[in-house]
């Protein structure tokens, strides 16, 4: 019986062998027949050609065959470029982190970094406002200006800055109003504090700065309101929310106006 066992074990072993020596066979025929550029050509056709698949096969067929080309390289690159064109973000930022670590000199490098920080981007419209994608997108779009100013991806990298802070005042605004509607003024003003200070760029500002006016006034703080109004006329006088807040400090003075001439009509009836 044990010699039966021992028959079956050792014929396990030959066919795992052969298998390995077969796929070894298969890659060094591959070595023989091409090249490495060639494997990556037709890897990119089957990209072209939305076979996501077929082309990561190739692409890590020439990471093991070919690893130390340039081709191998470029092929880590674009296993990490089809996780994102198949949603998986957190597996893409993975494999960029990795080869930014690993080729901090590589001639497109600089791709990397954009395709990092672009897998953040993409994922922001699912986060709530502290969400970590809409601060990770703005520092890896950062990385990229800062490290290849002259790169390719360094315009498009602002104008994705500027859209993702716009995102973030945006909600900044939502929850402040929902603050105000529920008469929470100082919870408010704070949120409206922080699009003022911290996203001044932003095309909330004027509006932000009127919310500001408008708190300030239904507490009773007339000289702040007065002096954010200022600040509006400044730097917004042709903006609606320059109107409203002149409007609004108008009605205080009419009110005030108001309240005077009706004092002085009781004190003389009182006489």
């Amino acid at each position: 019986m044990s010699k039966i066992i021992f028959k079956s074990f050792l014929f396990l072993i030959l066919i795992n062998f052969g298998c390995a020596q077969k796929e070894n066979t298969d890659n060094e025929n591959i070595k023989i027949t091409t090249t490495p550029k060639n494997l990556y050509i037709e890897a990119k056709n089957e990209l072209d050609n939305s076979k996501y698949e077929e082309s990561k096969v190739i692409f890590q067929k020439i990471i093991e065959i070919f690893p130390l080309t340039n081709e191998a390289i470029q092929s880590q690159i674009m296993l990490g470029f089809i996780d994102y064109l198949s949603l998986n973000y957190e597996n893409a930022i993975s494999s960029f982190n990795k080869i930014i670590q690993k080729y901090p000199s590589h001639k497109n490098i600089d791709y990397v970094y954009y395709m990092r920080a672009i897998s953040y981007f993409e994922q922001i419209e699912k986060e709530n406002l502290d969400g970590n994608n809409n601060f990770q997108a703005i520092k890896n779009f950062n990385e990229v200006i800062n490290k290849f100013p002259d790169s390719d991806y360094t315009k498009d990298s602002r104008q994705k800055i500027i859209y993702v802070k716009e995102n973030i005042a945006a909600k900044h605004m939502d929850i402040a109003y929902f603050y105000l509607e529920k008469k929470k003024y100082f919870a408010a003003m704070g949120r409206y504090q922080e699009v003022i200070y911290n996203f001044s760029k932003s095309k909330f500002t004027a509006e932000a700065l009127y919310r500001l006016v408008e708190i300030y006034y239904k507490l009773g703080m007339i000289e702040d309101a007065k002096k954010t109004a200022a600040v509006i006329s400044y730097n917004y006088p042709k903006s609606k929310w320059y109107e409203y807040a002149y409007k609004l400090l108008n009605k205080k003075k009419a009110e005030n106006k108001l309240r005077i001439i009706t004092k002085i009509r009781n004190l003389i009836k009182l006489n």
